[in-house]
């Protein structure tokens, strides 16, 4: 097992947040290394690379729109859970943390008059989401951030899969990979989320939660696991599991509406901004309207969009591999997982509780998303924490040079598919408080979880995912009251 030197900033994750805080600190003269989980080619595969959505953010020279009405949108989705004084001062952040992400090469839809073009989608009351490509945000932001990386002398980055902390004493000073050790001054976990402890999801093979179960086994504080954001819109192949493609809310943002298999209109006297309503609201109407008519899927209408294919590139490629047309046919569509809004509890600095240890992006809980993230809040949230990580970083101290100990998640696991199955059935868009009961004893039981030692990557995010399906299935549980309304009360 081989040792790195000791970076002044140690990033584990490669997405818009563990990118971001790379490449400011190494502008601000830092060490940095940057871990990234192996994928199938040689770049890391990134929940942020599938982003369709946007960046939510205020054009301060909008007279319609305001940090104070961005504030209230985001509580109107998140509800009573969302922080107000940590959601402004993220949001407030948020122009000069897109003026910089634009500085390192991302180049945004802009109108014709030069100005960034806005469009809006749900659970938002004025246009301000900026877009790149059309639907492929993402992979621009990737593209850029990626770049804008090689180009920083002090960054280094490649492929290791973390599957430890080290701490010396009581403070975090590295991780530990099947490749070897590697130190900072400052550790951040920028990991992304844990979509793959359901059957469906819009999020790359990578996302199993290691962050979150990392941050937990060193003692960090770990809240609101029970409240996962499920896309209403990924297209639907019969049979299909794992990682589906996204129809972008944006979509829907253009006109596009959602009929059920009978064509009936599938929003109709839900809320009352329709089509364009909170993401959760959306998920549970589908889902309704999937169970009303005994159909496998609903179906979103498309067709009055007259430039779909150009404004949508990536959806079009998904849904004509799919052997349909976005421009005449209806796309069908069923919620997946997409977004977790709760995660590793961190201070509006990005610091854990725990000493040395910092979380930005998915993995992280700053009290941003409350119980139901506002769309593309997302994108948002990583650049402005993944700089505040970066600015910490320059004021750590030197390591401690005691000796190291490991803190490894338990490696009790359960068989992934039976355990997708499990969680999908009883702690996906539709919970009762009965199905959470048997879930939680299922995840108790020895038949179920397997005790063995981990020898493989795969074993070990096996792992990783069974103790994050356990936290977060305690935690749903134990919510009597629910923001989203997707448990329901018992006496």
């Amino acid at each position: 097992m081989t040792t790195t030197a000791v970076a002044d900033l140690l990033v584990v994750g490669a997405g818009v947040a563990g990118l971001t805080a790379a490449v400011a600190a190494a502008d601000a003269g830092l060490t940095v290394t940057v871990l990234f989980k192996p994928s199938t080619g040689s770049a890391p595969s990134t929940s942020t690379a599938y982003a369709q959505g946007g960046i939510a953010v205020v054009d301060p020279s909008d007279p319609d729109d305001s940090i104070d009405r961005h504030v209230a949108d985001t509580v109107g989705a998140g509800g009573p859970l969302v922080d107000v004084v940590a959601t402004r001062s993220i949001l407030a952040d948020g122009p000069a943390a897109v003026d910089r992400l634009i500085s390192w090469g991302a180049a945004f839809d802009r109108r014709p008059d030069g100005r960034l073009k806005r469009t809006r989608e749900g659970g938002h009351t004025v246009s301000r989401i900026i877009h790149a490509g059309g639907d492929a945000t993402g992979a621009e932001v990737q593209r850029a951030l990626t770049a804008a990386a090689k180009t920083r002398p002090t960054l280094t980055a490649r492929p290791a899969q973390a599957y430890a902390l080290l701490a010396d004493g009581d403070r975090v000073v590295g991780v530990r990979t099947a490749e070897g050790d590697a130190f900072g001054r400052t550790v951040l976990l920028a990991t992304g989320g844990a979509g793959h402890l359901f059957s469906s999801t819009t999020n790359p093979l990578g996302a199993t939660g290691d962050g979150i179960a990392l941050a937990e086994a060193a003692g960090a504080d770990v809240r609101e696991l029970e409240f996962v954001q499920f896309h209403p819109t990924m297209l639907y192949t019969p049979g299909a599991r794992g990682r589906r493609p996204l129809i972008s809310e944006a979509v829907r943002g253009e006109g596009a509406h959602l009929v059920d298999a009978n064509g009936d209109a599938v929003m109709d006297g839900v809320h009352p901004m329709g089509d364009l309503a909170p993401r959760d609201v959306v998920a549970r109407a589908v889902t309704d309207a999937m169970e009303r008519t005994a159909a496998p899927c609903v179906y979103l209408d498309a067709t009055m969009i007259p430039d779909v294919a150009d404004r949508f590139p990536t959806v079009t490629e998904a849904v004509r591999a799919a052997g349909l047309d976005p421009q005449t046919d209806l796309i069908p569509v069923v919620p997946g997982a997409h977004y977790l809004c709760g995660g590793v509890v961190t201070d509006l600095h990005g610091a854990t509780g725990v000493p040395g240890l910092y979380a930005a992006g998915e993995v992280a809980r700053t009290g941003l998303h409350g119980a139901n993230r506002l769309a593309s809040n997302s994108l948002l949230e990583a650049l402005v924490m993944g700089l505040r990580v970066a600015t910490a970083a320059q004021t750590a101290p030197a390591l401690p040079g005691g000796p190291v100990r490991e803190i490894a998640p338990p490696h009790a696991r359960a068989e992934r598919d039976a355990l997708q199955d499990a969680m999908t059935r009883s702690c996906g868009v539709r919970r009762t408080v009965d199905g959470l009961f048997g879930l939680t004893a299922l995840l108790a039981d020895p038949a179920f979880v397997a005790d063995a030692p981990a020898v493989s990557s795969r074993d070990r995010e096996d792992a990783v995912l069974t103790a994050v399906a356990r936290r977060m299935a305690g935690q749903a549980l134990a919510r009597q009251e629910s923001v989203t309304e997707v448990v329901e009360v018992r006496p």
